[in-house]
């Protein structure tokens, strides 16, 4: 029976070879099949992928890369040069989520680790990492047999940490542009979960947004229930916060201007007849650019205050705003290079195969690769990975698909591995074309 999926995998992967490109993957279907389905049968948690980062320095070194591990944590960095040329950093990020897989796949997740706080969670890849690394093992294994159609070096990347955004900031934070060749250009892929497999999407400009998380305390007089006019009672200073928060994208910012805040947690108090001191909020905050990312924050401290001051409080009990650390900037592609891909991929995969993608308001921490002093010019384009009659059915209104994070979403494994390798090679041959 497992000759036989190989032999249908081999055949549809020879079917869509058309190409001197695509020829030359084709050897390497059945064995990316085995990989995929090896990754999403062993996820790991952000910051422990130690077996994962081990398995990607492995191919790595297989297909002739010199390897350095713990790069920033469980980092990899492969470097292979092929003489004089432009240097492409071509990133996957290798970490999973704590979610429980419910996709009745045969091959699904049943892996369950410890997280940081010591409980027991479910760990899936919900988010299609085990594509991009399957797909950037494939591109590179291409890479390393083509040298005679390319110049240049290529540092492949695989980085942890993405789901924390903590990974990019580590591994440039431990020298990545200095320890090894500083890239000319950066590109990377993200399964798409409402792009047909077989597709691209790509989005010039902002394509993913900042993230911001915060931590509001809201602080009061506590006391009892039946006497609230004793008190200064800090829900109803949370109540009103979390209203005027709304105002902020709808009254304060340009309606021209993305922008999302989200008060996604509340809590105060331990019974209906006690006035507690003090209520906690947790939000997050997304936009484009960074004068409206920081004009967020300044209204959401003003509004804070402002209701502390409308109902009596010190100056000193007023609400404490704090970041969070899991913060990351906006991914921009620069416009000339994404064009440029979208050029490649229209040539390679087709002109039907190529769609303009949406904008999105969740993060992706590969914008640090881009907004270092360097400017190095970036690009991170969408693959397709959904079955084309689900997204028929979707557009019919007769499902929803499942988005990424969700314990139910699937990737089209073989069109989708398939159609990742031949847009990375062929996005990194062109920009190191001789």
């Amino acid at each position: 029976m497992k000759r036989f999926i190989y032999l249908l995998f081999f055949l549809s992967f020879r079917l869509f070879a058309q190409s001197p490109l695509e020829k030359q993957l084709s050897g390497d279907a059945s064995y990316l099949y085995d990989l995929y389905l090896h990754l999403h049968q062993h996820p790991e948690l952000s910051f422990y992928e130690t077996e994962t980062a081990k398995r990607m320095a492995a191919e790595l070194k297989n297909a002739g890369f010199a390897v350095t591990e713990k790069v920033g944590g469980n980092g990899v960095v492969g470097v292979l040069s092929n003489g004089n040329g432009p240097v492409v950093l071509v990133r996957t990020d290798i970490d999973a989520l704590p979610v429980k897989e419910e996709t009745g796949k045969p091959y699904a997740s049943t892996v369950q680790a410890t997280d940081e706080s010591g409980a027991t969670v479910d760990v899936m890849h919900a988010c299609g990492h085990d594509v991009h690394m399957t797909s950037w093992v494939g591109a590179a294994r291409a890479l390393a047999k083509m040298k005679d159609q390319w110049k240049g070096t290529v540092v492949f990347i695989g980085q942890p940490a993405e789901e924390r955004n903590g990974g990019a900031k580590a591994m440039l934070d431990d020298g990545l542009y200095t320890r090894f060749p500083k890239p000319d250009y950066g590109i990377a892929l993200h399964v798409s979960p409402v792009i047909e497999a077989g597709k691209v999407g790509v989005r010039p400009e902002y394509a993913f947004a900042f993230v911001d998380f915060m931590d509001i305390t809201v602080h009061g007089f506590g006391g009892h229930g039946a006497y609230p006019h004793t008190t200064i009672d800090p829900v109803l200073l949370a109540a009103r916060i979390i209203v005027d928060l709304q105002t902020i994208v709808s009254r304060e910012i340009s309606p021209l201007q993305p922008a999302v805040v989200t008060v996604g947690s509340i809590h105060g108090g331990t019974k209906g007849n006690i006035i507690p001191n003090e209520v906690k909020l947790e939000l997050t905050m997304r936009s484009y650019s960074d004068d409206v990312r920081n004009a967020i924050i300044e209204k959401i401290k003003r509004i804070c205050a402002g209701v502390a001051m409308s109902a009596g409080l010190p100056e000193d009990q007023y609400p404490e705003c704090k970041l969070k650390n899991e913060y990351c900037p906006s991914v921009y592609n620069e416009p000339a290079l994404t064009e440029r891909l979208a050029g490649i991929f229209r040539k390679t995969l087709g002109q039907d195969k190529v769609v303009l993608a949406d904008p999105v308001m969740a993060g992706e921490d590969f914008s640090y690769y881009g907004r270092t002093d360097d400017k190095i010019p970036t690009c991170q384009f969408w693959l397709g990975v959904v079955e084309k009659e689900k997204i028929e059915a979707a557009a019919k209104g007769e499902l929803t698909l499942p988005s990424l994070h969700s314990s139910l979403f699937a990737p089209d494994p073989k069109p989708s591995i398939r159609t990742g390798v031949v847009s990375l090679t062929a996005a990194v041959m062109d920009l190191l074309r001789k």
